[in-house]
């Protein structure tokens, strides 16, 4: 048997004269990490660092900290690096984690700053005067006619589907299975709240979500897991998922332990079977090919919900875009290199993919020198972090953006990257039944309405700062952007000046 060279992550300190032995964090650890003998004790290789046992420690008895023991100096060897190679050696496996990738990459939203109106053109105070987020979601065309009839003026245009968002923020996709029933709800139920949506991901929609279709993207992947007639007719709109930004051009993968009796049922698959999505669709070969799959699931739905694509943001993305919105797509979902996952190999979430901030202005350049902007409306995702980020993506050319990270933490997660085990002490990532009953449905959606207020509150804000009162007016309005610390071939592909200009 090969002996484990690798050290333990983080260490976890317990003050045992103010330690009560309650045992509560004992109980609530989800990963084993902490046992009860004559007292509580921790083992340090088991420690995720997801706070859950500080957080309900009645004493705050506890803290965790990154170990101690560490590595000589090496600024090409990182410690993570060692660390994989240690787990590799001993497993011959690939190294698997969860949510976006961490790395210090730049953040492009972080060096670009919005402008604001002085004097000759006002700014407009949101307090004072109606400031307009709605958003639709569909096709738009790039005229209206008007005919009379009875003497009136109506609308002789004919609109594709559309769904109204009273914000242009949604939530990405998490498929049940790699997040709990419990969190689907939270998700549906604040949707609907918010005037929003949520994605059911690839995992099929639980039948207890069903009243709240209206506030549901149905996604069709690769796996086809749950995809029925009447999954597609319960939801608002369909998506077609070629790809997510943590993994770009591979498949999905829920290990058997997390398809419980009710994932199963609604995956259509083996309980306990692991549940692999292929890398390509097996019937999507070509722009026309995809198609094809977009007009069958327009038919399937009567022509009554746009229908969207959602791919990774990588080097070509303005060109498939492109194709995409001539093969009749409504909307183009890109995902961007920061975007989270329940599982991914580490390698890949780390070195394949783009920014969403280049992605999404190469993609609104490329599209409006075709003439087609107007044909697909654009959703921006991968690492959005508060309403700033937002604004700078709609700013850059996006319609509305998605979030899952920030959702996940708006819910009590506390980004320990350990989606992929299955033990998430929070209820949210996992499927055990002693864990999603922490979950509270009905505070977490609470908690997530507040998060789409609070970010839309601040959008107002920001719009009236711009002297504009509609969302609409910021959208790709990249003259009101400037980079601050970006060399002249990023402002370019941003499609910004540098701040001064």
């Amino acid at each position: 048997m090969i002996r484990s060279l690798v050290s333990p992550e983080f260490l976890v300190k317990i003050d045992h004269q103010q330690c009560r032995r309650c045992k509560r964090c004992v109980l609530n650890c989800g990963f084993g990490a902490l046992s009860f003998m004559d007292r509580v004790v921790p083992d340090n290789n088991k420690c995720v660092a997801c706070q859950r046992c500080v957080t309900f420690c009645p004493e705050g008895a506890i803290t965790v900290e990154r170990h101690p023991l560490t590595f000589k100096n090496n600024w090409h060897w990182s410690v993570d690096n060692i660390r994989a190679i240690y787990k590799q050696a001993e497993s011959g496996a690939m190294v698997v984690t969860g949510m976006g990738n961490d790395r210090p990459y730049i953040s492009y939203f972080d060096h670009m700053v919005l402008d604001a109106c002085q004097v000759t053109n006002p700014s407009i105070d949101p307090l004072r005067e109606p400031m307009e987020l709605r958003t639709y979601l569909g096709s738009k065309p790039n005229a209206l006619q008007f005919k009379e009839q009875d003497g009136e003026v109506a609308l002789d245009t004919r609109l594709s589907p559309q769904v109204i968002l009273e914000t242009p923020i949604i939530f990405g996709a998490m498929s049940y299975g790699a997040v709990s029933l419990q969190a689907h709800k939270a998700l549906a139920k604040a949707a609907s709240i918010a005037g929003s949506l949520m994605n059911t991901g690839e995992g099929g929609l639980h039948k207890e979500l069903y009243p709240y279709g209206d506030r549901i993207i149905v996604q069709v992947a690769s796996g086809r897991f749950g995809v029925n007639q009447e999954y597609l007719e319960r939801g608002a709109a369909v998506e077609i998922k070629i790809g997510q930004g943590a993994k770009p051009g591979i498949g999905g993968h829920l290990p058997g332990e997390k398809v419980s009796q009710e994932v199963s049922q609604t995956r259509m698959i083996p309980e306990g079977s692991d549940a692999l999505s292929p890398a390509p669709h097996h019937d999507i070969y070509s722009i026309e090919d995809l198609s094809q799959l977009i007009y069958s699931l327009k038919e399937a739905t009567r022509y009554t919900k746009p229908v969207g694509v959602k791919i990774a943001a990588v080097h070509n993305v303005a060109a498939i875009a492109s194709g995409i919105a001539r093969a009749g797509a409504d909307y183009v979902y890109i995902d961007g290199f920061r975007g989270g996952t329940g599982a991914a190999p580490t390698i890949i979430r780390d070195n394949i993919g783009i920014p969403v901030e280049m992605a999404i202005a190469a993609v609104d350049d490329r599209l409006r020198q075709e003439g087609i902007r107007n044909q697909v409306t654009l959703v921006a995702a991968g690492g959005i972090r508060n309403s700033g980020d937002v604004a700078k993506a709609i700013a850059l050319g996006a319609d509305l953006v998605a979030i899952g990270t920030a959702a996940l933490l708006a819910m009590g997660c506390h980004l320990c990257q350990k989606c992929n085990t299955g033990n998430c002490s929070w209820g949210i990532t996992t499927q055990r039944p002693e864990l999603t009953a922490r979950l509270d449905p009905e505070e977490a959606a609470e908690r997530l309405a507040n998060l789409l207020r609070g970010w839309s509150l601040e959008l107002k804000e920001i719009l009236g700062a711009l002297g504009v009162n509609a969302i609409e007016s910021l959208r790709g309005s990249r003259e009101r952007l400037r980079g601050v610390g970006l060399n002249q071939v990023e402002l370019d592909v941003l499609g910004i000046k540098p701040a001064g200009r």
